[in-house]
């Protein structure tokens, strides 16, 4: 099943140059595929079995045994939330991208493989193709920029790549150095091994942060962040709406995946840099998000800052309460998955707004409410959830980590808990401003949304609702499987 969903999107892909060209038929024909990837997702999700620990819908062969590498795939509750909201941002994306009549082919094209290569790096349990469809992604995403972009977008695509790579290559020597130390790649096997200096090349702390290195640059962390605002900036609404949803998750799966699972003791002697990342990514970008103008740069700043909340809740795992433990890994893990709803709304109210106003400049958008109520909405509601209001996803993620937190790091946490403070203050002046300003320019409603508008938002505000009332729903699976791996590492 597992291999099913991973390459149905390369088939998709491979259709498109047959369909001659049709731009309606190509437009139909990825959305068919990413609702089919979706309503798998979806039923892997309803079939997942809470009552077991490990991986579920396993495929495991052999592929290079001479060097311990192995098609090698498998989901747990870690993963699976994630996968889902993978399969849910994409249908999203290529519904907004309905109005794209410039090289339609190779958009849907590249849409489709890089849903392949983001879910690979979700399912994988082997180090060598994990790494695989972690480089994979970088072709798309580039073109995606490069071509369907706007502004800088060839800089920007570029120095995405050139900082994607820079962390690749410190993955890269990681791995080969775990592969070489310890014969073997796979990534739960890994993580039943006490790893020492004794059993391994050089010091398992250098393959840490080797590791690290790569998944902050993805996160992203300060000070490795600077290529996301421009690439939010130039990327195309529906490449925003997956890089904010989904890319940068690969870097907080991939810290609580193979940083903390596999070096577990390193994650803990480490664990200082963590929450020092953390908060200062936390403070630094929401202070740098109040200097914005561009209202799409100033969302990019603000996933910096939340991000940093990922890096605290993991920093927790230093706790020898393994209900401490647990309850941090447990919000950083739902801190991705209600980021990536809430972000993916705002980025795709952010693209309608400047479909129909084509600016984004925040000084210019003012009494949006006045001419577009309904996206005005969607992203009041938005805003509302990523300043934590309670009731809504953000909130839930936000108080499990800021508790785990706490009791592990006071200081730490008392600093970045003021980050909520200046979250409220740039998002409401954000909405004062640009929903509920002064009117400007003329009185007629704008365009009205489209369906393939309408339903993508719809599909994202309904998450945002449905997690903040009833958190667990999504919550149960992270803990299933983080709680089953603090209780069995947590004397090390």
């Amino acid at each position: 099943m597992l291999t099913v969903l991973i390459f149905i999107p390369v088939f998709g892909a491979l259709i498109i140059p047959f369909l001659r060209n049709n731009q309606k038929y190509i437009k139909y024909w990825a959305l068919a595929i990413t609702c089919f990837e979706l309503l798998l997702s979806v039923f892997m999700l309803i079939n997942f079995d809470l009552s077991k620990n490990g991986y579920q819908f396993v495929e495991n062969y052999e592929w290079i045994p001479s060097l311990g590498i192995s098609y090698h795939l498998g989901v747990d509750g870690l993963s699976l939330p994630l996968v889902f909201l993978t399969t849910l941002l994409f249908v999203c994306a290529v519904s907004i991208s309905m109005s794209i009549n410039r090289r339609v082919a190779e958009y849907f094209f590249w849409f489709l493989i890089l849903e392949t290569s983001v879910l690979g790096v979700f399912i994988s349990l082997d180090l060598v193709l994990f790494f695989i469809f972690w480089e994979i992604e970088l072709i798309p995403m580039y073109f995606i920029i490069s071509v369907w972009g706007s502004g800088r977008k060839e800089y920007s695509a570029m120095k995405f790549v050139i900082y994607t790579l820079f962390g690749s290559a410190f993955m890269l020597v990681g791995l080969l150095i775990t592969g070489l130390s310890i014969s073997s790649f796979n990534i739960e096997e890994l993580s039943n091994i006490t790893l020492t200096a004794d059993n391994f090349l050089i010091s398992p702390v250098y393959v840490f942060i080797m590791f690290f290195v790569a998944f902050a640059i993805k996160l992203p962390s300060w000070p490795l962040h600077s290529w996301l605002p421009d690439a939010h900036t130039d990327a195309p609404t529906a490449g925003s709406v997956i890089l904010a949803g989904v890319l940068i998750k690969m870097g907080g799966y991939g810290i609580i995946r193979i940083c903390v699972q596999i070096f577990q003791q390193e994650a803990k002697d480490l664990s200082l840099l963590l929450v020092f990342l953390g908060a200062f990514s936390l403070i630094y970008g929401a202070i740098i998000t109040f200097r914005q103008t561009d209202i799409k740069k100033l969302i990019a700043f603000s996933s910096v800052s939340h991000m940093g909340i990922v890096l605290l809740g993991i920093s927790a795992y230093k706790s020898n309460n393994p209900e401490v433990a647990s309850f941090g890994l447990e919000g950083a893990a739902l801190q991705m998955f209600t980021h990536g709803t809430i972000t993916g709304l705002l980025f795709l109210s952010i693209g309608l707004i400047y479909d129909r106003l084509h600016t984004r400049e925040i000084t210019q958008l003012q009494g949006l409410v006045y001419k577009a109520p309904t996206i005005s909405l969607f992203f009041v509601i938005a805003s509302m959830a990523s300043l934590g209001l309670p009731g809504l996803s953000g909130f839930v993620a936000e108080i499990t980590v800021f508790m785990a937190a706490f009791a592990v790091w006071n200081w730490f946490t008392v600093i970045s808990v003021f980050s909520i403070v200046l979250t409220a203050g740039y998002m409401l002046w954000l909405v004062q401003r640009v929903i509920f300003g002064d009117h400007i320019g003329d009185e007629k409603n704008l365009q009205k949304l489209s369906t393939y508008e309408y339903i993508p938002a719809l599909l994202l505000v309904a998450s945002i609702i449905v997690l903040g009332v009833y958190p667990s729903i999504i919550f149960e699976f992270f803990e299933q499987s983080v709680t089953a791996f603090v209780n069995n590492t947590i004397g090390v």
